[in-house]
């Protein structure tokens, strides 16, 4: 009896240590005691979103995404390049939507065994989670009743407040809203609605005498510089975008030609750079989106008007011209800008996953080798072409500080394959990079690099000692 009773205590004594260890562990692990504690709530609401998505899932450093029981509280996702109002990852329109005040209650509460049963998989594995994941025309997240409403709200009033059509567009645009939000916010058109109309009148017109002066000339006029700078343009046309038909129409790449050699004419500190030609694919698919209806490929540029071809070419130049004014640096002699950001990437993966960061230098592979083509087109020849508009939506919304959080996106889009990269030896890791698996991705990838980018921003970028060699 008294053995029994002794055998019992002891049973007793290390279950209770067993449980005593196990609340000391949940203490440590707890996002209530990290120092996460310190950032705002909005920032929270993002991490324990992520935490909802990729449930035991850790990321090297600082940051451990522990496994929750308990399904997310909401679905936040914002931009950190300005004050932002919560958004949140794709969904599946449902009956909410109809009611926009019913929305607001059920808007941060998704599907959650829907959500995380297509993002669950391992960032490592994207091809076996691409191939079970639906393919969408648009993100969802776009079409929200309650954003629509507000999209409306803001492009309604006689002065649009840039700020508040930045936090909605960070998100993702309606497609049909899409023309008119870009041109606003690049600055082209301006946000009284009054003076829009002239203003883009004028614009166009100065367009075309640009055309006229420097285009439409013959090759004695020119300089010999700029006549291998035409035939160079002329090269790179053809080959932009090869796998999308619409850019092999001949009035398509005859617009490109037009829209590169006026802006490098009148931009001689970088001229032409290859990579240029792909920045202007998604300002041309955009704005015949207003006169063009159906799929890409089904669009036929010679059934159009050619005064609203004209007025596309415009906007798509002026809009581009907008874009490269906020990076003149990435295409200027040795492209000394993307070089800088190449190197505060390298640095950014080294905090956030040391193990990657390491296996890639020990193998000799540089950033420069498959990053610089990145920055170069923004990601344009890596991810599906009717992804780019989307990811260009959280571009544009970014204004000013687009550069720098390019960082963030490039490392959350590097690390996704995490796992397999460390695996690979320097040859294999060339190849992979060069030919990464994201043909058949879904806005669903997408809007997670994005989330992801967005939690790494906000915790390094107000602490930039930490990404100090």
């Amino acid at each position: 009896m008294e053995t029994n009773h002794h055998g019992c205590c002891q049973q007793t004594m290390k279950s209770n240590n067993s449980h005593s260890k196990e609340e000391d562990l949940k203490q440590e692990t707890s996002p209530t005691n990290s120092p996460l504690t310190t950032l705002d709530s909005r920032f929270n609401q993002t991490l324990r979103n992520v935490q909802g998505l990729l449930k035991g899932r850790s990321f090297p450093g600082k940051v451990l995404i522990t496994r929750r029981s308990d399904p997310p509280d909401g679905t936040v996702l914002g931009s950190p390049g300005v004050n932002r109002s919560p958004t949140e990852i794709d969904r599946s329109p449902s009956k909410h939507m109809d009611d926009p005040d019913e929305d607001k209650i059920h808007r941060n509460k998704p599907n959650t065994s829907t959500t995380v049963n297509k993002l669950k998989p391992s960032m490592s594995n994207p091809e076996e989670k691409s191939k079970e994941a639906p393919r969408f025309v648009m993100g969802a997240r776009a079409t929200d009743t309650a954003r629509l409403m507000k999209f409306t709200k803001v492009l309604g009033g006689t002065t649009v407040i840039l700020d508040k059509l930045r936090e909605l567009a960070w998100s993702g645009v309606p497609p049909y809203l899409r023309p008119n939000v870009w041109r606003l916010l690049l600055g082209y058109a301006p946000p009284n609605s009054d003076r829009r109309e002239g203003v883009l009148r004028r614009k166009r017109i100065e367009y075309f005498d640009c055309v006229a002066r420097y285009y439409d000339i013959s090759d004695n006029e020119r300089t010999d510089e700029e006549i291998n700078m035409l035939r160079q343009i002329a090269v790179d046309c053809p080959r932009t975008v090869p796998d999308v038909t619409f850019f092999q129409q001949a009035e398509v790449q005859k617009s490109l030609e037009r829209i590169l050699y006026t802006w490098a004419i009148r931009h001689p500190a970088s001229g032409y750079v290859q990579g240029i030609n792909d920045l202007a694919t998604p300002f041309l698919v955009v704005f015949l989106s207003e006169h063009l209806e159906g799929s890409v490929d089904n669009w036929l540029v010679a059934d159009l008007d050619p005064d609203k071809i004209s007025n596309v070419e415009a906007d798509c130049y002026w809009c581009l011209s907008k874009l490269l004014d906020g990076m003149q640096d990435h295409y200027t002699f040795a492209q000394p800008g993307i070089q800088r950001l190449v190197f505060k990437l390298k640095e950014l993966v080294r905090r956030i996953d040391e193990p990657v960061a390491r296996h890639m230098d020990e193998h000799g592979l540089e950033f420069l080798q498959f990053a610089f083509r990145w920055f170069n087109c923004l990601l344009i020849r890596e991810i599906p072409f009717h992804l780019v508009t989307r990811l260009w939506d959280t571009y544009l919304a970014e204004g000013d500080a687009l550069p720098d959080f390019l960082v963030y996106i490039f490392a959350s889009f590097l690390l996704t394959w995490s796992d397999k990269l460390l695996k690979l030896d320097f040859q294999e890791m060339v190849m992979f990079l060069q030919h990464l698996p994201t043909h058949n991705w879904s806005h669903q990838e997408l809007e997670m690099v994005l989330s992801r980018a967005f939690m790494w921003h906000t915790m390094f970028d107000s602490c930039p000692n930490h990404l100090v060699t």
